[in-house]
């Protein structure tokens, strides 16, 4: 049996509305590529950089991308650098797009030393990446009220290696009218249903870490909520899913699409957590719809309305992600 956690009863949050969508990349378009979170392979980031040249693109590494931070190895480097370096990517006029290199951690170090109000005058871009980086899409959406990518980073394995990864992010890129849906093979329904809202999301523990925060969302009210999430074991997942649920950022979400849960355990227990937590909601679920840390990355845009239609396995946009 399904088993919903308790609430008491709120004040309705403010639904979540669509955003600014950026504009799509050209040929020869600069794209700045940084690092907000973990370091950088070397090697990985190289191979990556010549994938970005591949599709006519000029990647711009920011001086610190190659860093490591001198006392915490998990760092690509000193908060204020790393976050210097994304304000200054953003307000480059040359550059079109800012792709992270990967995740890890550490985001959420440097989220507030960014200089927003430089970041809102120098006006829209595209933003791209996933992970830990889930704490900056958020930041982009409640400060700028901008769409971002969820998507494969520079330096990813899944963008190496992965041709399906990569051609959903270059078509998302170039041409983001040929992906207006998004599904996988595995796609089915947890809860069946069908429901419209935007999209918001990203990875679950980051959302959760958000709670509390000065600038987080109050709820999902009227959104399409991705999740997905890796190494997290069934205990950890369900501990990350009831606080979602008593901090209130579930509140009246429209449907739920879920995507990889690498490194969580045998999925079949996951799937049980995710049963036990989300079934209660009342709302579509749609599962392994493609999305996240797996062995397949496919690109979707946070901010944009949508349809969710669970028993197809498949998300459809109601425009495409860039202009």
């Amino acid at each position: 049996m399904t088993r919903s956690v308790p609430s008491v009863p709120s004040a309705p949050h403010a639904r979540v509305t669509p955003l600014t969508r950026p504009r799509r990349l050209r040929s020869g378009d600069r794209v700045a590529v940084v690092a907000p979170s973990g370091p950088v392979p070397g090697d990985r980031l190289d191979e990556g950089l010549e994938i970005l040249r591949s599709w006519g693109l000029d990647p711009l590494v920011m001086p610190h991308v190659r860093e490591r931070h001198p006392r915490f190895g998990y760092l690509a480097g000193h908060d204020a650098d790393r976050a210097r370096e994304l304000t200054e990517a953003w307000c480059d006029p040359s550059v079109s797009a800012v792709l992270c290199a990967r995740g890890g951690y550490g985001a959420q170090r440097m989220a507030d030393r960014l200089d927003w109000s430089a970041i809102r005058a120098a006006g829209p871009k595209v933003f791209v990446g996933y992970s830990d980086i889930t704490a900056l899409h958020e930041a982009f959406a409640t400060r700028m009220g901008l769409a971002t990518l969820h998507g494969p980073m520079v330096a990813a394995l899944t963008f190496l290696k992965d041709g399906a990864t990569r051609e959903s992010l270059r078509a998302t890129l170039f041409e983001p009218e040929s992906v207006r849906t998004v599904g996988a093979p595995a796609a089915r329904p947890l809860v069946p249903g069908r429901a419209r809202g935007v999209t918001l999301g990203g990875c679950a523990s980051l959302l959760a870490a958000d709670l509390g925060t000065p600038h987080a969302r109050p709820s999902a009210a009227g959104g399409l909520l991705l999740l997905e999430d890796v190494g997290e074991e069934d205990y950890r997942l369900d501990r990350i899913l009831t606080q979602l649920l008593r901090g209130g950022r579930l509140d009246g979400v429209a449907g739920i699409a879920l995507g990889s849960w690498a490194e969580c355990g045998p999925y079949e227990g996951v799937r049980e957590v995710l049963r036990d937590r989300l079934g209660g909601l009342g709302v579509p679920v749609v599962e392994e719809l493609g999305f996240g840390h797996g062995e397949s990355n496919a690109t979707v845009p946070l901010g944009v309305s949508a349809v969710l239609d669970a028993d197809a396995g498949t998300l459809t946009l109601d425009e495409p992600a860039l202009l």
